[in-house]
C-alpha cells in the first residue's frame, strides 16, 4: 500500500472545535483515530454535501490544528482553508481507498451513497449506539429520524462496519433484519479513554462523597439520584454523603437542571462540575465510594470501566454493554428502582459486604485500552481493502 493509503472524516472534530466545545466520548474516539492513521491519511472535510479531500500537506496542517485544541482553532481554520480548499478535490485521484468515518457525521445526508460511488472509496464506519432510534424519548427532537437515515446510508454503502461493542453491533444486526438491509463485514472492538495516570491521589470531601459522570441529559437518569438525595436529606437519619455530578448540562432533563438551579436544603451536598480536567476526574472517581450510573441506556459507558480500574466500586444500571466489559463486578440494579438506589447508596456509604465484595473482584481489572482496539481493527481493515 501506499504511504497515504488512507482517508480520514475529521470533520466532527472541526466543527466541534469551531462552536469550542469540550470534547466527549465520541469526540475522543476521532481523535484516539486521529492520533493513530495520521501519517496514514490524508483529511477528508464534509458539509451539507459537499466534500472536500486534501492534499498530504494541508491534511498534516489540518490534522495538527485539531491536535492543537480549540486555542486560536478558529483563526488558523481560516487562514488554512484560504490555501488548501481552492485547491482540494471532490473525489481522490485514486479509487478504491479506505473512508474511515468513525464521528457519525454526515451520515444522515442523502449525497453519502452518491459520493461514494462517484468517488470509489470503500468505507468503513464506526457506529456508537442506536439510542435515537431504539430510546427516542431521551433524545432531541428529530433525531431518530435522522438516526435512522444515518444507519439506513451506511447500511447500504459500507465496505465495514466497527461497532463499539458486541452490544452494539447486535443492535445494529437486529436494525439492517428489521429494514430488509445488508449487513456488512463487521468487527466489534471496545473503545477506550485517555490514559489513567500511574499514580492518581484520591480526592476526598469533608464527608464520604460518591460520583456520576456523563453529560446531563434525559437518559443518564440524574433526576433519579437527586431525588434519592432529597429524600435522604429529609429523612435525616445518618450523615448524607455528598454527590459530585460531573459534566456539560445538556438537553431532555429539565427537571434535573432545574434542581441543579434550585438545591435549596441540597446546597453543599450536591456539588455540579460542568467542566472538569481528566486529573482532577480521576482523582474524584478514585477517592468516591462509589460510581453511579442509573442510564436507561448506553452507547458504551466508559466511566465504569476507569472506576473499576481505579479502585472504585460501580452502582449502575443492568445493561447488556456493562455486563459486556465489566462482568459482574458492578451492582447491578434496575433504572427505575429508586428506593433499591436510594438503599444501595445508604449501605456503600459504609465498609458493607457489596461493597467489599466488588472491591475483591475488581483486583487486577484492566479496562478496555487503544492498543487493543486498534489490534482488532488494523488487520481487520486490511482484508477489506484487499
Amino acid at each position: 500500500m501506499s504511504e497515504r493509503d488512507l482517508l480520514l472524516d475529521v470533520s466532527r472534530l472541526i466543527w466541534r472545535q469551531w462552536r469550542g466545545r469540550l470534547p466527549t466520548g465520541v469526540d475522543r474516539v476521532c481523535l484516539a483515530y486521529l492520533g493513530h492513521y495520521r501519517s496514514r491519511s490524508r483529511a477528508v472535510v464534509q458539509r451539507a454535501g459537499r466534500y472536500f479531500v486534501l492534499n498530504e500537506r494541508n491534511s498534516d496542517r489540518l490534522f495538527d490544528l485539531i491536535e492543537r485544541g480549540p486555542r486560536g482553532f478558529r483563526r488558523g481554520l481560516l487562514q488554512l482553508a484560504c490555501q488548501a480548499f481552492p485547491t482540494a478535490r471532490r473525489v481522490p485521484e485514486q479509487r478504491g481507498l479506505l473512508y474511515l468515518n468513525v464521528g457519525h457525521t454526515g451520515l444522515d445526508d442523502l449525497s453519502l451513497g452518491s459520493w461514494v460511488a462517484e468517488s470509489g472509496v470503500r468505507p468503513v464506519f464506526l457506529i456508537h449506539d442506536l439510542i435515537p432510534i431504539l430510546y427516542p424519548q431521551y433524545c432531541r427532537l428529530g433525531e431518530q429520524a435522522k438516526h435512522e437515515r444515518r444507519l439506513e446510508n451506511v447500511l447500504t454503502s459500507a465496505a465495514g462496519l466497527i461497532g463499539n461493542s458486541q452490544a452494539t453491533v447486535r443492535d445494529i444486526a437486529n436494525f439492517a433484519t428489521a429494514r430488509g438491509l445488508p449487513m456488512p463485514p463487521t468487527a466489534a472492538a471496545w473503545i477506550a479513554g485517555p490514559p489513567l495516570p500511574a499514580n492518581t491521589v484520591p480526592r476526598h470531601f469533608d464527608r464520604p462523597h460518591f460520583v456520576t459522570v456523563g453529560t446531563i441529559e434525559g437518559r443518564k437518569n440524574h433526576n433519579l439520584l437527586l431525588r434519592a438525595w432529597r429524600r435522604m436529606a429529609e429523612a435525616g437519619r445518618f450523615e448524607l454523603p455528598i454527590l459530585v455530578i460531573i459534566g456539560q448540562r445538556g438537553w431532555e432533563a429539565e427537571a434535573a437542571i432545574a434542581t441543579l438551579d434550585r438545591l435549596g436544603d441540597l446546597e453543599g451536598l450536591v456539588i455540579e462540575l460542568g467542566q472538569c480536567p481528566d486529573d482532577e476526574l480521576f482523582a474524584i472517581i478514585a477517592g468516591a465510594r462509589a460510581l453511579l450510573m442509573p442510564s436507561f441506556a448506553e452507547g458504551f459507558g466508559l466511566p465504569v470501566a476507569e472506576a473499576l480500574e481505579l479502585g472504585t466500586p460501580v452502582i449502575a444500571s443492568d445493561l447488556a454493554v456493562f455486563r459486556e466489559f465489566a462482568g459482574d463486578i458492578p451492582t447491578y440494579l434496575d433504572c427505575r428502582d429508586e428506593s433499591g438506589w436510594e438503599s444501595a447508596v445508604r449501605d456503600f456509604t459504609q465498609d458493607s459486604p457489596e461493597r467489599e465484595r466488588q472491591l475483591r473482584r475488581m483486583t487486577g481489572y484492566r479496562g478496555p485500552d487503544w492498543a487493543t482496539h486498534f489490534g482488532i481493527v488494523d488487520p481487520w481493515i486490511e482484508t477489506l481493502a484487499q
